[in-house]
């Protein structure tokens, strides 16, 4: 899939649902109070924003998101602000995924509510098919004050290959 947005294209305004991490959540007997978070507060920063089709798929729960949590401190060290993982979930499911991961603050969980952020990038995938519904696409972004530096967008199928935290702190690098 080829997005409709590109290398130095600002991106759309969005809001994203999401639980914000709070220390009570960690024995998980609380579910938390989603909240929204606009693209407009990444204003002037440096982030890194991956997506993925669901949380607590196989290829995301043990292939995707645990490559940007190990190298978060990486991340950091070449100046990024915010990471945040997309997916089409309900806020209370990316907060649950974010807690059985141990993203605590280090990465935000984010709810696109029927990809349709993701949509408007031309980032959204159809998994009618199987039983999903529409989804967020596999991809990562890294934006420079609301401005796309990169973007790369995995293949239907494939595994983390263009869009894993290997790649991205590689690309930071010439950015």
């Amino acid at each position: 899939m080829a997005p409709t947005i590109s290398v130095g294209d600002k991106i759309p305004e969005g809001t994203f649902p999401y639980v914000p991490y709070a220390p009570e959540l960690d024995d998980l007997s609380a579910c938390g109070i989603p909240t929204k978070l606009s693209t407009n507060d990444w204003a002037g920063k440096k982030v890194v924003l991956f997506s993925v089709p669901g949380a607590f798929t196989p290829t995301c729960h043990i292939n995707h998101l645990p490559g940007y949590l190990q190298r978060y401190d990486q991340f950091k060290a070449k100046g990024v602000d915010v990471i945040a993982v997309l997916a089409a979930n309900d806020p209370f499911v990316m907060s649950g995924w974010a807690r059985v991961e141990g993203l605590k603050d280090k990465i935000v969980a984010l709810s696109d509510p029927n990809a349709e952020w993701s949509a408007g990038l031309g980032l959204s995938l159809d998994l009618s098919d199987r039983g999903m519904g529409i989804r967020t696409h596999r991809y990562a972004l890294v934006l420079d004050d609301l401005v796309v530096k990169f973007v790369e967008v995995e293949s239907v199928g494939s595994n983390v290959t263009v869009s894993g935290a290997e790649v991205v702190l590689a690309a930071l690098d010439s950015i």
